[in-house]
């Protein structure tokens, strides 16, 4: 105990080891995160300059697309670096501000998916008081309500860790500082701090869940009451891409993050589920919400060909 502060670096063992693969793997993680930079880009960028988008559907919308861009780029740039360097260190304060932000700004994501579930829900169950409910101001009041509760509920377990003593050894067996293989370096009893992590993680799962799942269950209600199918399927058409969402996301932290799992198979299956959740969903995210939203598709469109008008005006 004497020693604890002699682990001033940890080394991230990454997704593979094998030497003739980090190449292949390093081509394909650098094209997802910038098909991800660009994707979510895109849309804060059209749901921004678009006046016709400036509604509490795509505020919600414009606000996840910089929470997935920030999600991403908290473990992005360190795995390729660490790939084409071939060294796989990361500092001890480095790792200890990747998982507060990664698990901060998960969180954050958790509220806001919510969020917009109950947009949904007034939108289509309350539509004559749409407007009034959803206020600027409480749009932008719950969009910081979910920042200022993923920042909360993070701190205080994330400042446990960080003052916990790190005797060595300090190899961790994944590809960013997650919390459950960085627990096992620690040179202490930590059985307070995984009890405290697993009831935060009940709570924002399911809390969480448990209002979306609330919101569109009257949803649905409200859909089935509809008399005209061309209208049903109109309401159900504005959910259907927020559920897709919804359900990889909390699938794949449910399965992380409450199922509990040690030893190497675990780690490996956890390595993968992680894998699904910090770079494949933030990929997808923005074709999932563009490719099944017209309004979207044709704002897009538009300010192609203004930007392509612009450039053959000036040319010419």
């Amino acid at each position: 105990m004497g020693n604890h502060s002699s682990v001033t670096q940890f080394i991230l063992l990454g997704l593979s080891d094998a030497c003739e693969l980090q190449m292949l793997i390093f081509l394909g993680l650098l094209l997802t995160y910038l098909i991800t930079l660009l994707g979510n880009l895109l849309i804060v960028i059209v749901t921004l300059f678009d006046r016709r988008l400036h509604t509490p559907m795509y505020y919600f919308l414009r606000n996840f697309a910089v929470l997935e861009i920030w999600f991403t780029s908290v473990i992005f740039p360190k795995m390729l670096t660490n790939i084409l360097t071939g060294y796989k260190t990361i500092s001890r304060a480095g790792c200890f501000l990747q998982t507060f932000l990664y698990f901060s700004l998960g969180t954050t994501e958790f509220f806001l998916l919510a969020v917009m579930s109950f947009d949904r829900y007034v939108a289509i169950c309350n539509p004559l008081r749409y407007a009034s409910i959803m206020s600027k101001r409480v749009c932008v009041q719950l969009v910081l309500c979910s920042w200022m509760i993923g920042l909360l509920l993070i701190v205080v377990p994330s400042s446990m860790i960080f003052q916990q003593p790190f005797c060595g050894p300090n190899v961790i067996n994944h590809f960013f500082c997650d919390n459950f293989p960085l627990l096992e370096l620690v040179c202490a009893d930590t059985r307070f701090i995984e009890l405290l992590g697993f009831i935060t993680a009940i709570f924002t799962l399911l809390g969480t869940l448990s209002v979306t799942a609330t919101c569109y269950g009257h949803i649905l209600h409200t859909i089935l009451r509809i008399p005209s199918g061309k209208e049903r399927h109109k309401a159900f058409s504005t959910c259907s891409s927020h559920i897709i969402v919804v359900s990889l996301f909390y699938g794949s932290c449910i399965f992380m993050y409450i199922r509990s799992g040690k030893g190497g198979q675990a780690e490996d299956r956890n390595k993968v589920v992680a894998l699904l959740n910090t770079v494949v969903t933030p990929m997808l995210n923005p074709f999932i919400y563009t490719l099944r939203n017209k309004q979207v598709k044709q704002a897009f469109r538009e300010q192609v060909n203004r930007l392509f008008l612009e450039h053959i005006s000036t040319k010419s």
